[in-house]
């Protein structure tokens, strides 16, 4: 009886007790956060024509994703300019949309009029230029997102008496749920769309393969019409909560502050100063092919967000600010770990057999067990410090590790020999994505809610953007660490020509194993030195 009560309770807090917190205001943040995880949809597509299509190293590719997360830092100004412009942060929206469009047009023609494009510039920089397009697109919109996620939140309930703190924070924390769980759920339709785009891979002529390419690339435009349906959504709530208070008789200033900050935001320009540095700071280093200009964008950046960082905290209680540097530190070190980088992904195609449709399947397990493993993680991230969130995502990252290590080496074929063919590669790639698939969304999480809860409310989007590029700063840092580990261990796939099919680079993965090690190795000792660090510091925080 007891252990019946005990399942009850856990289905309640984890099932039921989200649908009591469910509120039709939630929406419109949702949608765009959702256009956003459907903007995967060309992923797949683009890792093919990278390998396929363009000789590009995987260095190479390592270095442009650093410069794809760049943007992210641009959340600072964009944030601050989110408070200010409160009633028009629609337009953000529609030109974050534009943006996104604008890529995938681009890659459409590139794949259906070649030489037209060609005729423009090479086809490596079409590609490269729709690659950076979308996270500038992305960024903007993210932006707008956050700050709807926070008006989303009611302050009083229905009665009009305000909501206890305690509801508030799992609120929060509910809202944040909801937009992880949207983001992740537009990858699950994105892996949908590809497993049956990608169903007979296996006998598609290279004519098929482009005009399936093309096709995904079209199908795509619907994403930056779902982003601005959330804005005209919203819109059309406020107009219908306006008009139902109006008849009420509740005095039109009590109705606009609904839709507003408490106060006006003044603005402090030092955000622009700083996203003004920023950008002229990226232009002009990447111009100048001067040595080591990555990382000289990557310390500058990181100079003028902690530079704005102080701006925050000046706004902070004392005990506020120790927390929330303690634990945008944990969280940095914790995103600023290496990836394998592409070479792994070569390797599981020429080596493994692993094809369009099967990665499509991958992605799929990875989107659908990550939206059960935050509803289900949802108790526990309402009731955990961040802290210990990290530790255990952070030993779990690491044992995770392993399947892939065991995959280069070659245990497949141990397995496989021993289970009589079930145990495979295949196999072992499936079970540890699956294991593996909610663990990185879970640790934002509960820092999203703690902002939106504990800063200023006319500063709350000014909060988002700037703790967001503290934090999306470390997955430059994880590209850049990506990068010198792909030159240390240098990986190469074939690369042939198009027309004549003669082999222009040869396949050599022989110091994959190595790379994967390191990265291994560094993926569990980041986070728990940086939280040793920091639990033996005045920064210590239990929240």
């Amino acid at each position: 009886m007891n252990a019946f009560r005990a399942l009850s309770r856990g289905i309640d807090a984890i099932v039921f007790d989200l649908a009591r917190q469910l509120r039709w205001s939630f929406v419109p943040p949702i949608m765009i956060y959702f256009s956003y995880g459907v903007a995967t949809l060309t992923g797949i597509v683009g890792t093919f024509f990278v390998k396929d299509y363009l000789d590009l190293s995987a260095a190479y590719l390592a270095g442009l994703a650093f410069w794809a997360g760049l943007p992210w830092a641009l959340k600072m100004p964009l944030g601050h300019l989110v408070d200010i412009i409160w009633k028009w942060k629609w337009l953000m929206v529609w030109l974050g949309a534009a943006l996104f469009a604008a890529s995938f047009l681009t890659m459409y023609l590139v794949i259906t009029q070649p030489q037209m494009m060609q005729a423009i510039m090479p086809v490596s920089s079409w590609y490269v230029t729709s690659f950076l397009l979308m996270p500038c697109g992305a960024v903007i919109q993210d932006a707008v997102a956050d700050a709807m996620s926070v008006e989303a939140v009611p302050k009083v309930d229905d009665a009009g008496q305000p909501i206890p703190e305690e509801q508030a924070k799992a609120m929060h924390v509910t809202m944040q749920t909801l937009g992880r769980f949207a983001l992740i759920g537009g990858t699950v339709v994105v892996a949908a769309m590809n497993i049956y785009m990608f169903a007979d891979i296996q006998t598609m002529t290279e004519a098929d393969k482009t005009e399936t390419y093309a096709r995904i690339y079209l199908m795509a435009l619907v994403i930056p019409v779902l982003s601005v349906s959330g804005v005209v959504l919203a819109g059309l709530q406020k107009y219908a909560q306006r008009r139902r208070l109006r008849a009420q008789g509740v005095p039109a200033q009590d109705i606009a502050a609904l839709h507003r900050p408490d106060e006006e935001t003044t603005p402090n320009y030092w955000y622009f100063v700083g996203g003004a540095g920023f950008v002229a700071l990226t232009l002009g280093v990447g111009l100048s092919n001067i040595a080591y200009g990555q990382e000289i964008i990557f310390a500058g950046s990181m100079a003028i967000v902690v530079l704005l960082m102080r701006q925050l905290l000046a706004v902070l209680s004392p005990a506020q600010a120790r927390t929330l540097v303690g634990t945008a530190l944990i969280l940095f070190f914790f995103r600023a770990v290496p990836l394998p980088g592409p070479g792994q992904t070569w390797f599981e195609i020429d080596i493994l057999g692993f094809d369009q449709r099967f990665l499509s399947v991958l992605s799929l397990i990875v989107s659908l067990l990550t939206l059960a493993g935050m509803v289900i993680l949802r108790p526990m991230m309402a009731n955990r410090s961040i802290t210990w969130l990290v530790v255990m995502l952070t030993l779990v990252a690491g044992a995770l590790t392993l399947p892939n290590i065991g995959l280069y080496y070659g245990v497949h074929h141990w397995t496989s020999d021993l289970t009589g063919g079930i145990v495979d590669a295949r196999f072992i790639a499936i079970l540890d994505t699956a294991v593996e698939s909610p663990l990185g969304q879970v640790a934002v999480i509960p820092m999203l809610a703690w902002i939106a809860r504990t800063a200023p409310s006319h500063l709350k989007a000014t909060f988002f953007a700037v703790m967001a590029s503290f934090t999306n700063l470390a997955l430059s840092g994880s590209a850049l660490l990506t990068k010198y580990l792909n030159q240390v261990y240098e990986v190469a796939r074939e690369v042939r020509d198009p027309v004549t099919g003669a082999v222009q680079v040869t396949a050599d993965y022989s110091e994959l194993g190595w790379l994967l090690l390191t990265v291994s190795a560094l993926t569990v000792a980041l986070p728990l030195l940086t939280i040793l660090v920091v639990n033996r510091s005045p920064l210590r925080s239990k929240d």
